[in-house]
């Protein structure tokens, strides 16, 4: 572990021992203590056309109702709101608790992304609104009279929904992410994957990351960035299995007398978290298990604060010009 932090930090190779108890173990343990009393946030977006079940998958992932369209209506049999004429951006909030953590997660979805004739500058919409995300929290900290927490509403991930065409990425696709990855964490995922076979599915996969390469799309996790050698061999996994083709579903069924989330097929039941069926639970591990707090960290560290230069650059340009 010192050798871990020596790489880390600046530190040096200074190191005292301990000729008795101190203490210091325990920084650990206060620092638990205080986010817990204040809670925790995250913010995840979700892009892509209409009808890949995007919503589902975000209720899927939390268990819970917490995208815009469940929030809107419990009524399920609803017909689907009508396609705006431009892309819009709309985000909901919700406070889940589980085992005495406290989350506030924000949802944030593109109703009318991708979904017409001519979806040229689609992106435009989604590239304000996490700048303007951004531009909030700068202001907030660089104001005289800050709050003693900033309210954090930057976009930490954003789930691109593939579409499972099972042939390439579209060029719509490879433009947007090409411009959200210079701005936040971009994890594409294969959507109702169930729709394909299992060589298909493999087949797919291989030619997302082949266009992704191609076309210069870095995804989360970035190869490089906020990693040491020990994170790097567990990014190193994940990047092998990615994008994660993915079944969401609010179902539950009844199999053998336990509950089993899924989708029911006239060929079975397709069992979410069943890691043979798709890779739902590999998704929902890495976003929440064990990268939540690296994907906010890197959106701080790296896309906030790219942002942050410039915009402070520009500032003292126009000043100097005066």
């Amino acid at each position: 572990m010192s050798e871990t932090i020596v790489e880390n930090n600046d530190w040096g190779s200074l190191k005292a021992d301990v000729q008795g108890y101190v203490g210091i173990d325990t920084i650990q343990e206060q620092i638990r203590k205080k986010a817990l009393k204040r809670g925790f946030e995250f913010n995840i977006m979700v892009v892509g056309p209409s009808g890949l079940g995007k919503s589902t998958l975000v209720n899927t992932l939390f268990r819970a109702k917490v995208s815009r369209r469940a929030s809107k209506t419990e009524d399920t049999q609803a017909d689907p709101p009508p396609i705006p004429k431009s892309v819009e951006v709309k985000s909901v909030s919700h406070v889940i608790e589980e085992s005495g953590v406290r989350l506030k997660l924000t949802v944030t979805d593109t109703p009318g992304f991708g979904d017409h004739i001519n979806n040229e500058n689609c992106w435009i919409p989604i590239i304000d609104y996490i700048n303007q995300q951004y531009d909030k929290y700068l202001n907030e900290e660089i104001s005289i009279e800050r709050k003693k927490h900033i309210p954090d509403t930057r976009v930490h991930v954003c789930l691109y929904a593939v579409a499972p065409t099972g042939h390439n990425l579209k060029p719509l696709d490879i433009e947007v992410m090409k411009r959200l990855d210079k701005v936040c964490n971009v994890l594409p995922v294969i959507a109702k994957a169930d729709t394909l076979t299992v060589d298909e599915r493999t087949t797919f996969k291989a030619r997302i990351k082949d266009d992704l390469k191609k076309n210069g799309v870095q995804t989360y996790p970035m190869k490089g960035v906020n990693e040491d050698a020990e994170d790097a061999k567990i990014n190193d996994a994940l990047r092998a299995q990615m994008p994660f083709a993915v079944v969401g579903s609010d179902k539950t069924h009844d199999v053998d007398g336990k509950k089993i989330v899924g989708r029911m097929t006239n060929w079975g039941l397709i069992e979410v978290e069943n890691r043979k069926h798709c890779e739902f639970s590999n998704l929902r591990d890495m976003l929440i298990r064990t990268h939540l707090q690296d994907l906010k960290e890197v959106t701080d560290s790296i896309h906030y604060e790219n942002y942050r230069r410039q915009r402070l650059s520009a500032k003292q340009k126009v000043t100097d010009k005066k």
